[in-house]
């Protein structure tokens, strides 16, 4: 039995924890996400072995958008036949189902409520099949009338939205090449680590009933471009990008040790939150210092293992958010783990599957049963927007010997690192250094532009175009075995004003 001197009533512990996929034969039969969310936090409430709903005091959920309806998270409390003080319906963020377990403890901390559930929940593979038929759902009528949530390019400078970078799969690829360069590798080198990187994300989704996407992928056959696996934005092909299109629901149930000890929930089940850290960039990924690190990630997963001496190889299992490779990539380095590490014990967006926003929550619950066979510490890392939004959340067989801190934002030690930021021009003329680049494909595998980013000659930074019949750039641009990274060549102004780049 834990031996702690903090009150029981003020220590949060996860007891439950549930998840449902819907794979309908009938596409007019797949669960609609309210259905997806009742069924998890009911499987949640059944995991733990207690009646808990009834003393509901604290209701997540995470934003979907598969559906849209009005006042999700009360009509889900309303299925549930509860009436929780705190019932909230949260904004787009991929690292969001990890912030709520923690605001969810927080809660439980300081004795606001006494049972607390976080659940998030998509059904986007048969809203996609049924819209495609011409098929109408039997589900709660859309609410036409609610307005959806703010994304992309709404945060994003005109410029970027007119060449196609405002998108997670075209702004990600900066990321991954200004990192690659900053590591000193070769794009192929680079390419064939994120290959082993999601090739270990696919086998452990094969071996997670829950997963999408239940089969094993070699590194080349993740990498390689086939008509299957097509060239989306460089150097990301289909099989290293997120796939929301699922039909799947995930529910955390905490509650108080007391309580969970009142209902003779077994110690073997108990799963504790011992602390965790946030923090994030601007939404204008423009107006970022650079792109081969991320100070509020840097932040984030150095408070988290403070928690554990200091020492990332003290966590027994990791789930590092798994959008695109760059992001494992640069997290696993800043936890100080090495290419081998199994970052996942869920099996990653691309073949567990990515219902949008709530992927952690689904983490968050293989991570419970992963501590609760082995293990003492795990950590799961969040993020969501483009490298924006990050939360960090450690997990403890253990109880924790501290009260949870309430402040957890790292914010101002992310901004403390923060260097000087280049103002982003329109019009340029002259020399220009390639800061980062992607390129763009269309359906069939034929590309439809480059865009670099650059420093300008006075230091500034520009977006500009490469265009589709410019091979020379291109090949520049695509050489496996030198990064375009750091190369100078001339800026152009093309006839509908938008600035080109041509490698020197």
């Amino acid at each position: 039995m834990p031996i702690t001197s903090l009150p029981e009533d003020r220590i949060p512990v996860i007891v439950g924890v549930g998840e449902i996929v819907d794979r309908p034969k009938d596409i007019a039969a797949g669960l609609e996400p309210l259905a997806l969310l009742q069924e998890a936090v009911r499987r949640a409430e059944a995991d733990s072995g207690a009646k808990l709903l009834g003393e509901l005091g604290s209701l997540d959920v995470v934003n979907f958008l598969s559906w849209r309806y009005r006042d999700p998270e009360k009509q889900l409390a309303a299925r549930l036949g509860a009436n929780p003080a705190h019932c909230y319906y949260g904004p787009v963020g991929g690292e969001s189902p990890i912030r709520y377990i923690h605001e969810a403890a927080k809660r439980i901390a300081r004795g606001e409520c006494s049972v607390a559930v976080v659940c998030g929940a998509e059904a986007q593979s048969t809203a996609t099949k049924a819209e495609r038929g011409g098929i109408a759902l039997p589900w709660t009528p859309f609410a036409h009338d609610v307005e959806e949530p703010k994304r992309g390019a709404a945060f994003q400078k005109a410029m970027a939205v007119k060449l196609g970078v405002f998108r997670p799969i075209t702004v990600y690829p900066l990321y991954e090449s200004a990192t690659s360069a900053h590591w000193g590798q070769t794009p192929r080198e680079a390419l064939a680590e994120s290959g082993a990187l999601w090739s270990t994300y696919a086998r452990v989704a094969s071996e997670n009933e829950n997963s999408w996407l239940k089969k094993r992928f070699t590194p080349d056959e993740i990498t390689t471009p086939t008509p299957e696996n097509r060239l989306i934005a460089w150097p990301y092909t289909k099989l290293m990008v997120a796939n929301p299109t699922v039909n799947m629901g995930g529910a955390v149930l905490l509650t108080s040790l007391a309580k969970a000890r009142a209902a003779a929930v077994p110690e073997d089940r108990l799963v504790y939150p011992i602390g965790g850290a946030s923090a994030e960039e601007p939404r204008d990924y423009l107006v970022r210092d650079q792109f081969f690190e991320s100070h509020p990630q840097n932040a984030v997963l150095k408070a988290v293992m403070d928690l554990v001496e200091g020492d990332g190889k003290k966590f027994d299992a990791i789930e590092l958010y798994s959008c695109f490779p760059c992001v494992p990539k640069m997290a696993r380095r800043t936890l100080g783990l090495g290419p081998d590490v199994q970052p996942t014990v869920t099996g990653g967006l691309t073949f567990f599957g990515a219902p949008l926003n709530t992927y952690m929550t689904h983490a968050a619950v293989a991570m419970v049963r992963s501590l609760r066979e082995r293990g003492k510490l795990g950590l799961l890392y969040g993020q969501g927007g483009f490298v924006t939004k990050h939360h960090g959340l450690v997990l403890s067989r253990e109880a924790p010997k501290q009260a949870l801190q309430q402040d957890t934002s790292v914010q101002a030690e992310a901004d403390r690192n923060r260097r000087k930021v280049p103002d982003f021009v329109t019009e340029a003329s002259g020399k220009g250094k390639v800061e980062s680049f992607t390129v763009i494909y269309k359906g069939k595998g034929e590309v439809e532009h480059g865009v670099v980013m650059l420093r300008t000659e006075t230091d500034q930074r520009a977006l500009a175009r490469i265009p589709a019949n410019d091979t020379a750039t291109l090949k520049h641009l695509l050489n496996m075995d030198r990064t375009p990274v750091g190369s100078v060549g001339d800026i152009v102004t093309a006839d509908d004003g938008v600035l080109e780049w041509r490698a020197g």
